[in-house]
């Protein structure tokens, strides 16, 4: 596990995060070396990419806001590119404790994705987003053909082989859904591990009209990639 811990990398996508970001990196440098911590500013204005970049985390930079999913894909490729084992992806805002990262590589040792669930305990999360999430997440399992109690939650590890073998093509939130779905249709392994809810006063960056409009033709698009993730997994084997 230590070989796995040391090849690890944090990608945290970044959009006017404020103040939280820094802490985020922070937290994650205590538990992966500061070096494998890589921060992607999608066209921030609030200054807080380059005050990260001044505290001497690495940014790598959007010109303009293109969206979480390339923002994960700008992180991906740049793991893949260094040689990484895994990459560990966490919101910006301070929602996800980096303290929980050990228990995320922990189980990775039989898994090739890794999700913190929140909702065993999803504490204080506002009861529509629970209802949202579990929503969500019983669509998704149904698409990914796999149990997923969480699947809108942005604290995961995701292994090497996932990123290099699942095509994305979601710019937006959507493509954590799409990671799932097309990463369980290839055959790799996903387990959940529970974690707490953490919510204070940040602003959720979803757009409750747009990012639902961009759900459901996610899943019209499933219906391409289930016949398109069955081909390549028949190449793989």
């Amino acid at each position: 596990m230590a070989a796995l811990r040391e090849g690890t990398f944090a990608v945290v996508p970044a959009f006017n995060a404020g103040a939280p970001l820094l802490d985020v990196a922070q937290g994650a440098s205590r538990e992966l070396h500061r070096d494998r911590v890589l921060i992607v500013d999608d066209g921030s204005t609030d200054g807080a990419p380059a005050r990260a970049s001044e505290a001497g985390f690495r940014v790598l930079a959007h010109g303009e806001n293109r969206g979480k999913g390339a923002a994960l894909r700008t992180g991906f490729a740049r793991v893949l590119e260094e040689g990484g084992l895994g990459v560990i992806t966490l919101d910006a805002d301070g929602q996800h404790d980096p303290a929980w990262i050990p228990r995320f590589v922990a189980a990775a040792a039989d898994a090739d994705v890794v999700v913190g669930s929140r909702m065993k305990d999803p504490g204080e999360m506002p009861r529509l987003r629970v209802a949202v999430n579990r929503f969500t997440s019983f669509v998704v399992s149904g698409l990914a053909g796999a149990r997923l109690t969480d699947s809108q939650s942005g604290f995961r590890w995701i292994g090497a082989a996932v990123l290099r073998g699942v095509p994305l093509e979601s710019d937006r939130f959507d493509a954590e859904s799409e990671i799932l779905i097309k990463a369980a249709r290839l055959g790799f392994r996903i387990r959940e591990i529970p974690m707490p809810a953490i919510y204070g006063e940040e602003v959720s960056k979803v757009h409750p009209f747009r990012d639902t409009a961009r759900f459901f033709r996610l899943v019209g698009r499933s219906f391409r990639w289930r016949r398109e993730m069955k081909a390549l997994r028949g190449a793989r084997t």
